[in-house]
């Protein structure tokens, strides 16, 4: 996500609230619940650490609300009401995210520092092009991506051609 360095925090602020408004989650895992619905059999409640934010009465409350009266919950961590609320209306989205601070140069070394020292942040200047190649490297550990050298049988590999992928991505085979 780029940002004006100048506007401060108001900026990532309101772009944050307006994705969290439409489903993504940023910088967050999924919630580790699990949750299915039931043709019947009532509530079946479990959790495997110590719940402090959420209680079994308050999950039947949040079930109720989306009428829900039938399901199998088990919370494998210690998450919050929303988190289960995520959970069960199943259409978030969670990515990461690296806020880059552009136009640092026309701020205050305090304030660079500041910024810098944030989580998931990176200071730049495009204008004077200050920090673009730690800005690239970070892309790429966000990403995770992965250059790919192919090579045919008998042959030396390529190293002037490179495929980009993201690490974990299956690969089909052609032909």
């Amino acid at each position: 996500m780029m940002l004006d360095a100048t506007k401060g925090d108001v900026q990532r602020k309101l772009l944050e609230k307006e994705l969290e408004s439409v489903g993504i989650r940023l910088n967050r895992s999924k919630p580790n619940i699990y949750f299915k619905p039931k043709k019947g059999g009532g509530l079946s409640y479990n959790s495997m650490v110590p719940l402090t934010m959420c209680s079994e009465k308050l999950v039947q409350l949040i079930l109720h609300e989306y009428k829900i009266f039938n399901a199998e919950v088990l919370f494998r961590e210690d998450s919050t009401p929303d988190d289960f609320i995520d959970v069960i209306v199943g259409n978030r989205v969670y990515m990461p995210c690296l806020y880059v601070y552009n136009k640092v140069d026309q701020i205050s070394i305090e304030e660079v520092d500041r910024l810098a020292h944030e989580p998931h942040s990176v200071v730049i200047s495009c204008g004077m092009k200050l920090n673009l190649d730690y800005l690239l490297e970070r892309l790429w550990e966000y990403l995770a991506l992965i250059c790919l050298y192919t090579k045919k049988r008998g042959e030396v590999t390529d190293f002037s051609d490179a495929i980009i992928m993201r690490r974990g991505a299956s690969v089909e085979p052609c032909g």
